[in-house]
């Protein structure tokens, strides 16, 4: 390679700083008058906004695509959708939309979780997700539609038929689409029950199955089994007895149990997290019991 040559300071054009992009293609040149000065000036200036623009393009693998309104941003495999001012609707999948109905139901906002799980099942036209949405059937009861509860309960034991809570919040549903019911109307004739010979794995869910259910167990044995088992036992133990009580119009009752269930030490501890400590919550808040 040649060697550059030389060129005097006095002969080097100082007004001028290039950016490092551009500093590369520096080429120095002598300067004999103005005329020269201002085309090298007007060279360095087209070189700047050159590489100023090409830093601003997106490469290859980032494109944008322009449907109706909503810009889909794509890099790689990952798609996300964002919303404009023409109120497109923002996708989002089943899950997300499952899991932001469930923060609001955590924020006691038990219409809006109601129409977040509706979104979700809509976003599955073939219905794939409606036996899973038991969330959407405690949004109900909370709203005070127990009849499309009772419906939402009964398909989810469809496909999970051992699970004693969607039994037992159906059961409270079917109570309260009778007024309520008294001693003499509990438990409801149309109750589901277990497969013969089959139990929930939890152990306090045999006493809270068999309470609900009317099989022998009373308010007493649940409220022992609560007591003499862990802080998870303890809770929901004190959890279905309030709800037991409700479905039974023993208001005052069930007012003891739920607030005792919500400010357990599963509920405020280690439980929180547990959606059932949010009901909890959720059911003194809309009774005023707090």
């Amino acid at each position: 390679l040649r060697s550059r040559p030389t060129v005097p300071d006095s002969l080097r054009p100082t007004h001028f700083v290039p950016s490092a992009s551009v500093s590369s293609l520096f080429v120095y040149l002598p300067v004999t008058d103005s005329t020269n000065m201002a085309q090298i000036t007007i060279l360095f200036a087209c070189l700047w906004a050159v590489t100023t623009a090409a830093a601003f393009l997106p490469s290859p693998n980032h494109r944008r695509h322009h449907h109706g309104g909503i810009v889909s941003i794509i890099s790689g495999s990952s798609t996300t959708t964002i919303k404009t001012s023409l109120n497109a609707e923002i996708f989002e999948t089943p899950r997300t939309l499952v899991n932001k109905g469930m923060q609001s139901f955590r924020n006691y906002d038990v219409p809006t979780s109601l129409a977040y799980f509706d979104k979700a099942d809509a976003a599955l036209p073939d219905g794939s997700l409606k036996p899973y949405l038991w969330q959407r059937g405690i949004s109900y009861y909370y709203l005070d539609r127990f009849e499309e509860g009772s419906d939402q309960f009964r398909l989810d034991v469809s496909v999970n038929p051992l699970d004693v809570e969607e039994i037992v919040w159906d059961i409270a549903c079917l109570a309260r689409m009778n007024d309520g019911g008294s001693s003499n109307e509990f438990p409801p004739e149309r109750r589901m029950a277990l497969p013969e010979g089959r139990k929930d794995r939890r152990r306090i869910m045999g006493t809270v199955y068999s309470l609900f259910r009317g099989d022998g167990m009373m308010e007493y044995d649940l409220r022992k089994a609560g007591h003499d088992g862990n802080i998870s036992d303890e809770f929901y133990s004190l959890f279905y007895l309030g709800l037991y009580c409700e479905v039974r119009n023993e208001t005052s009752k069930a007012e003891t149990y739920m607030r005792a269930a919500a400010n357990s030490a599963y509920a405020t501890g280690n439980g929180a997290g547990d959606y059932m400590s949010a009901c909890a919550k959720v059911h003194c808040k809309l009774r005023g019991w707090v």
